[in-house]
């Protein structure tokens, strides 16, 4: 994997492909699928996020709006004030913020209070004033690929360079340098099957023909308990297998619900990494 300097807001950088960098999970929601309402109070909110931080994670991904098939929508009043209180008792902080929403309203805010890093699950298809405010405030841009409300191309790494290059294209006419770019294969999202999602982290290799660093999300995910047979709370074991695998493969960043499981599995994959395997 080749090294990067992912450029961020407020001047912030961060160095990806010498050691896998962990993105910890902070779902300020009531309906999360695997932790819903645990972190949803400013107070135990806060808690994790510290927590999260002493436990290895860079950075910190902070989510209004649940993305589980079948959530209830929420405005983006309601989305805002769900994840700016966090952003504001992270901010200044050596921990790096990204706020998990395809608003640009609220990525404007966010990043204004502090945040560095807009992550788009909607791969920049709901909102097109996003890449503008990305472009404008200097912001870390997650391009995650998603077939929700699509159809798809029939093999799982076509449509992955289909949907994902027309996206950096979309960014790259906003403004924003491709230095600012991370992309998401999207795990779980709109991939039908347990098999659909394998099939990708089997393949994962020809994602790198993008030429952008690439970041995960398999935590707690759906094929990660078809093949455990875990419910979501257990599936963490399941979860650094699949970071282990993926960082072999050249992933650069781990976004994940239990820090330090990751951390320890990712230790080994970045040793294996130094002695060439």
């Amino acid at each position: 994997m080749r090294d990067h300097l992912w450029k961020l807001a407020h001047g912030r950088s961060l160095a990806l492909g010498p050691q896998a960098v962990l993105m910890g999970v902070l779902n300020v929601t009531p309906d999360s699928f695997s932790d819903g309402g645990r972190f949803f109070q400013p107070a135990e909110a806060r808690a994790h996020a510290t927590r999260m931080i002493g436990e290895g994670a860079a950075i910190v991904d902070i989510g209004g709006e649940s993305t589980r098939p079948g959530a209830a929508p929420v405005t983006a009043q309601e989305e805002q004030a769900r994840v700016m209180p966090p952003v504001i008792a992270l901010a200044g902080g050596e921990a790096l913020i990204s706020v998990d929403t395809y608003r640009s309203q609220t990525a404007r805010m966010a990043v204004a209070a502090g945040a560095h890093i807009v992550n788009d699950v909607t791969g920049l298809t709901q909102d097109p004033a996003l890449t503008e405010v990305v472009a404008e405030t200097g912001a870390g841009l997650v391009i995650m690929h998603t077939g929700r409300g699509r159809e798809k191309l029939a093999d799982v790494i076509d449509d992955q360079l289909h949907f994902l290059g027309a996206a950096v294209e979309r960014a790259r006419r906003a403004g924003v340098p491709d230095d600012r770019v991370v992309l998401d294969p999207g795990f779980g999202f709109a991939k039908e099957t347990a098999e659909e999602n394998l099939e990708l982290m089997a393949r994962f290799e020809a994602l790198h023909a993008l030429g952008f660093p690439l970041l995960v999300g398999t935590s707690r995910k759906r094929f990660v308990g078809a093949v455990t047979g875990r419910e979501p709370a257990d599936r963490d074991a399941g979860t650094a297998a699949t970071s282990v695998i993926l960082r072999l493969k050249g992933a650069a960043i781990f976004r994940v619900h239990d820090v330090a499981i990751n951390r320890d599995a990712l230790l080994f994959a970045d040793a294996m990494l130094l002695r060439g395997a």
